[in-house]
């Protein structure tokens, strides 16, 4: 009975959330750091910066996805393609997808260190940890190989007072989001001012792999 009270009282909490998050105003476009935010130049570099040691090819020893979702007043935020990779070293293969889109990967072997351990083939949002040993990632060291601000008051340029949500498998997160492990089949929600109709809570099946 009293795991069924609880059961009830967790669900009656998100209800409720997720009814006050609809009444929340839109978030003021920011002079600065406003989306779209395009995959960076430096990707090498960037990799660095997050505290990752970029590979000569992918290690697929251990290999995890999770999924991140951005929204902005409603509208879904594109996470680029090519973060934490050099599209532009000779080893590594692009596709196109059939919404016109371009994938990167395939990566053999490229001359100089083209790729980090976590990155992004496609613009589908899935986020790979690719390393020869079991080591998962966080959260914020996506956001700084993507060179997109991230901590308790900022995602880019929408910082509060206004409404900056969280949630990690459909679930309200109140830490710190560069904290968030990247575990396998995480799905991960950011929600800057009003939110969409529906909360992504569960990893999506039909994204390819």
């Amino acid at each position: 009975m009293r795991l069924l009270a609880l059961l009830v009282f967790a669900v009656a909490l998100t209800v409720v959330s997720l009814a006050q998050a609809r009444r929340i105003a839109p978030a003021p476009r920011p002079f600065v750091g406003a989306a779209p935010w395009p995959a960076p130049p430096d990707p090498v570099r960037r990799t660095r910066l997050a505290g990752l040691k970029p590979q000569l090819f992918e290690h697929l020893s251990y290999h995890v996805h999770s999924h991140l979702d951005v929204f902005i007043n409603g509208k879904r935020v594109t996470v680029p393609a090519g973060i934490g990779i050099n599209v532009h070293d000779p080893g590594v293969h692009s596709a196109l997808f059939p919404d016109g889109s371009t994938a990167y990967g395939r990566i053999q072997l490229c001359q100089r260190p083209c790729i980090s351990p976590l990155h992004t083939h496609a613009d589908l949002g899935l986020l790979h940890t690719e390393t020869s040993t079991p080591a998962p990632n966080r959260l914020g060291q996506f956001f700084i190989e993507w060179h997109v601000r991230l901590d308790r008051r900022c995602v880019g340029g929408y910082c509060k007072p206004d409404s900056i949500l969280i949630y990690v498998n459909g679930k309200l997160y109140t830490k710190d989001p560069r904290k968030i492990l990247l575990a396998n089949h995480t799905e991960i929600a950011i929600v800057i001012g009003t939110p969409p109709k529906k909360i992504p809570s569960r990893f999506p099946t039909d994204v390819p792999l």
